[in-house]
């Protein structure tokens, strides 16, 4: 068996975008700050916090936006100790803190920043479209002027700057150029593009990067760096992701479980899976599971159960014909084409298996596999077919609690006979 003559991909014909020429992307995780903003999901204890960056850090996640402290002292307090948990433990995690453009929310961080003795970027944000200025009152003046006076003094104390404009993907191109050509002048040598209510698609976040790369980037003469964000309110938010990675994008941002305020942000585990299987990822992903349930646990968000590769049910089969094929596969011994014959996610890349259950819609097939995985004698024609019956007499899948009652109540039906 040639493993590559099993797969035709489609992904890859002639005229398919090359991700083999894609430098690899840097990732920033912010569910720490910008996951939080959802309504519905609780603040973390400072242990989880701390557990979910050193998880970060061995999924090969290279920044993690910490916190805003110019929230408050308790803000400034969780903060400062994630900052010394990647000092002390010289996790390479690079942190960031929001801020808006004033420069009362940059004080703070410069303060962390020292004390911890870490550099801390600043990413300062300033709403950018026509829609937000009008509701705001704004002028294009004024939002320049805090612009100056915000990202000057990051940088006279020494802070790094990432400057980014909320509602990029709704903004007028030319008010684009005077705001991150101010803050490019003033030092912010890292700009985001923000999707912030979830409205761009993939070409139009192509246009966009390519619009800011080359009317703002390289006529600035910097060495400035483009990251991109991205919302869900579309639906969209990996999808503008990968055509944001395609357009040349340095750093993008994802929040685990896609949590971020309405609709949420861009998965950080789907896209962590997604850049793997496109080659872009190199680090283990095994702990990819505990990072999506620690974030589950630790925020009270309930997991889907179709959730992508992490749901319940994303690698069990109760279906007779799909549990047909894993098994069949299975017998020929070979793990790679079982985990992979009804899968467009290999489970065991990220620490996972594919199951075999049975329900109503299930073989004979089913029945044996589970049978045999859970030391029973799967040859027991008898225990077969009462296991089978039962089955299709029910109207959903079993737990194992009940397959197990069931060989027990056939067991004592034959000692009964006997």
């Amino acid at each position: 068996m040639i493993e590559r003559d099993l797969i035709f991909d489609w992904n890859t014909v002639a005229g398919s975008f090359d991700y083999g020429r894609v430098r690899k992307v840097e990732l920033d995780d912010e569910t720490l700050r910008d996951g939080l903003q959802s309504p519905s999901v609780t603040d973390p204890v400072i242990e989880d916090k701390v557990r979910l960056l050193h998880l970060m850090a061995d999924l090969g996640i290279h920044a993690a936006d910490i916190g805003l402290p110019g929230a408050g002292p308790r803000a400034v307090h969780d903060v400062e100790i994630l900052a010394r948990e990647i000092a002390d433990h010289r996790l390479p995690i690079f942190p960031n803190c929001a801020a808006r453009t004033v420069r009362a929310d940059v004080i703070p961080i410069v303060e962390v920043s020292q004390r911890v003795g870490i550099p801390i970027e600043a990413a300062t944000f300033i709403g950018s479209s026509p829609i937000r200025q009008y509701a705001e009152d704004w002028t294009l003046d004024r939002m320049l002027r805090a612009t100056e006076d915000a990202v000057c003094f990051a940088v006279s104390e020494g802070i790094p700057v990432m400057y980014v404009t909320e509602d990029t993907t709704r903004a007028d191109p030319e008010t684009l150029k005077a705001l991150y050509g101010t803050a490019i002048r003033c030092g912010a040598r890292r700009i985001c593009l923000a999707d912030t209510v979830g409205h761009a698609t993939p070409e139009g976040v192509r246009r966009l990067v390519r619009f800011i790369r080359e009317q703002v980037v390289e006529p600035s003469g910097e060495a400035v760096k483009i990251d991109w964000h991205g919302h869900r309110d579309r639906g969209l938010a990996v999808p503008n992701t990968l055509a944001a990675i395609e357009e040349g994008v340095d750093r993008v941002h994802a929040t685990g479980l896609g949590v971020g305020e309405r609709c949420g942000n861009t998965e950080m585990d789907l896209l962590l899976v997604n850049l793997k299987l496109l080659g872009l990822h190199e680090a283990d992903l095994s702990r990819l599971t505990e990072y999506v349930q620690l974030v589950a646990e630790s925020c009270q968000v309930p997991l889907p159960y179709n959730w992508p590769v992490f749901g319940e049910d994303a690698f069990r089969t109760a279906t007779g014909v799909h549990a047909a094929a894993i098994i069949k596969a299975e017998s020929k011994g070979d793990a790679w084409l079982a985990d992979r014959v009804y899968s467009g996610v290999p489970a065991g890349l990220f620490g996972l298996r594919q199951r075999i259950e049975i329900s109503h819609m299930s073989g004979v097939s089913n029945v044996r596999h589970w049978l045999a995985e859970h030391g029973y004698d799967s040859r027991d024609e008898g225990l077969c077919q009462f296991v089978f019956e039962a089955a299709k007499r029910g109207n959903h899948t079993f737990c194992d609690e009940e397959v197990h009652g069931l060989c027990s109540q056939y067991s004592g039906s034959m000692n009964a006979v006997a």
